[in-house]
């Protein structure tokens, strides 16, 4: 079973945001272990700064990841779940309101853009957490992707 963790910058702020990522966090459940690490969005300083104190936040917690952003690499929903269908182990970071820092964006791994609109933070986290779902079903064979 695939061992994923979310790693974002600060809280859920809209109720109907948290009752989508509870729905498919316990939809991933058979299919993944899967966490969500809350990083601390920094509100006291802004600009670099802020993003600074965030990047060695999210450092402290994960040296490899996948960063989640609009500038990244494209997937198809089946494209996605063949990235992740050999793998034991993932981190995928979403930034806060302002984004990251150019060293989280150069220390990623892969940057993945979910699409080349710009989504809200907080709707990134929910999109994501759905599009894993699906790509796991792909990989499992279940009928919940067309």
């Amino acid at each position: 079973m695939i061992k994923i963790r979310l790693l974002w910058v600060g809280k859920n702020k809209e109720s109907y945001l948290n009752d989508g990522i509870s729905h498919y966090l316990k939809l991933l459940k058979p299919m993944a272990q899967f966490s969500i690490v809350e990083i601390k969005e920094e509100k006291v300083k802004t600009g670099d700064a802020a993003l600074a104190l965030e990047a060695k936040r999210i450092f402290d917690k994960t040296q490899s990841y996948i960063l989640l952003d609009e500038k990244g690499k494209e997937h198809t929903s089946v494209g996605l779940a063949e990235f992740i269908k050999d793998k034991s182990a993932l981190d995928f970071v979403i930034g806060g309101p302002f984004g990251v820092s150019e060293e989280v964006n150069a220390k990623a791994s892969l940057v993945l853009a979910l699409s080349r609109m710009t989504l809200t933070h907080e709707m990134a986290r929910l999109i994501f957490l759905e599009q894993i779902y699906r790509a796991l079903t792909i990989t499992k064979g279940r009928g919940y992707h067309h």
